[in-house]
């Protein structure tokens, strides 16, 4: 949620549980807290129906996650082990996702999976300084890469982290690059048809 003074987002998690992820946009969850229970029930409700659920995230966030699961009675550790649970440590992991060869060669990421669950919190971006320009761009690439993997997608940011503006930029540009990106599914999807 947002501020009353920005407006309000809200957030449906019923709409994240279907089996296709095809047809649907990336959600994107503005915490005013550090609180990550939207994260938390997301992956959980994924992990709970055998979906791969794939979270990137800055370091400390992705043990605050790791720690929650826990906490609802996961088995983090086996989870990832299997690779049912797979971990991406931002910004260390663009380096891999975005070369232009095969990124994935071997990969815990299973391409055949009915359907992924992908989590991108965002929040690392703003704490090291990186321009508008920067962070649309690592944006746009994340989805087009998530894209073919038939994924639910979900993308958080932390409200403290973030001024007012680029909040707001981030607003407009994630729904900008979500539209792009679905468009571009939309074309690809009429021309095998």
């Amino acid at each position: 949620m947002i501020s009353s003074k920005i407006g309000y987002m809200s957030f449906d998690l019923g709409y994240h549980g279907s089996l296709m992820g095809q047809g649907e946009p990336c959600r994107l969850v503005v915490r005013k807290e550090k609180s990550l229970s939207e994260i938390l029930q997301f992956s959980t409700a994924g992990l709970e129906i055998g979906q791969q659920v794939v979270i990137m995230a800055g370091p400390t966030c992705l043990k605050d996650i790791a720690h929650g699961l826990g906490e609802t009675g996961l088995k983090t550790d086996a989870l990832l082990h299997s690779g049912r649970l797979v971990f991406l440590t931002a910004p260390n992991c663009l380096a891999e996702l975005f070369r232009p060869s095969e990124p994935l060669q071997r990969s815990p990421l299973h391409r055949h999976a009915t359907v992924m669950r992908w989590v991108t919190d965002w929040s690392w971006v703003y704490g090291n300084g990186s321009d508008a320009a920067t962070i649309r761009d690592y944006q746009r690439r994340l989805h087009e890469f998530i894209r073919p993997f038939n994924a639910i997608s979900m993308c958080t940011v932390l409200c403290e982290k973030v001024q007012r503006s680029d909040l707001l930029a981030m607003l407009v540009d994630h729904r900008r690059v979500a539209k792009t990106v679905e468009a571009t599914r939309r074309a690809v999807a009429q021309a095998h048809a």
